[in-house]
């Protein structure tokens, strides 16, 4: 499944190619994904500009000023960048067709990705209740403990949840977890706020490096 860093990775390939861009059609082959295509995006998304590629968690989200386009790369999803009349394969499900003659399309053997339309992401019901971003800077040492007080879950599965931070998937919590030196089995409320600083930043650092190692 793609994780933060390579969604952060797909996001900088794809944004060069987008701001600026009006969106003259969406194709979409397959409207069943893991939740079926917004009808929204027929109507709004054509004829709108892009104004900007952002991520939030793992999620995708192209701004214009109409709306907010939500894209959902699931397990096996991901977004690139085509020459337009380019023949789509059978698991690539939509393009958008930009005014520069090139298209993001969108790939999914398994189709448990997904395209949602927002007027407000902050609000969509997939986006609202997520955690901070680890490598933002709501993320820290401190919030960490505030958060795991009184808590019996394990650690590794507690910052793994999506409502305490965003994006931290099994291989980045198991070496944050081994340099900090904190037994992922450890229950959240049993760590103290010093270990916590360590293994925020080394969460941080573990983000980073993955990401600059997928650009270099």
């Amino acid at each position: 499944m793609p994780e933060l860093p390579e969604v952060e990775t797909s996001r900088r390939g794809i944004e060069p190619y987008l701001v600026g861009q009006r969106i003259e059609s969406i194709e979409i082959r397959e409207r069943r994904l893991r939740w079926p295509v917004a009808p929204e995006l027929d109507a709004e998304f054509p004829g709108s500009t892009v104004t900007a590629v952002r991520r939030r968690a793992k999620y995708l989200l192209l701004e214009t000023g109409r709306g907010t386009a939500i894209i959902h790369l699931g397990m096996s999803g991901s977004v690139y960048i085509v020459d337009q009349g380019t023949p789509a394969g059978v698991h690539e499900h939509f393009d958008l067709n930009l005014g520069s003659g090139k298209a993001l399309r969108y790939r999914d053997p398994r189709r448990f990705g997904s395209l949602h339309w927002a007027g407000d992401p902050a609000a969509h019901w997939l986006l609202r209740d997520l955690g901070p971003e680890p490598l933002g800077p709501d993320f820290g040492g401190e919030y960490l403990w505030t958060r795991s007080r009184k808590r019996k879950l394990a650690v590794k599965p507690f910052i793994m949840t999506a409502q305490i931070v965003v994006g931290v998937g099994n291989i980045y919590a198991s070496e944050s977890l081994f340099r900090a030196r904190i037994h992922p089995g450890r229950p959240a409320g049993r760590i103290g706020s010093a270990r916590y600083a360590a293994l925020a930043a080394h969460v941080r650092d573990a983000c980073e490096l993955a990401v600059a190692l997928r650009l270099a």
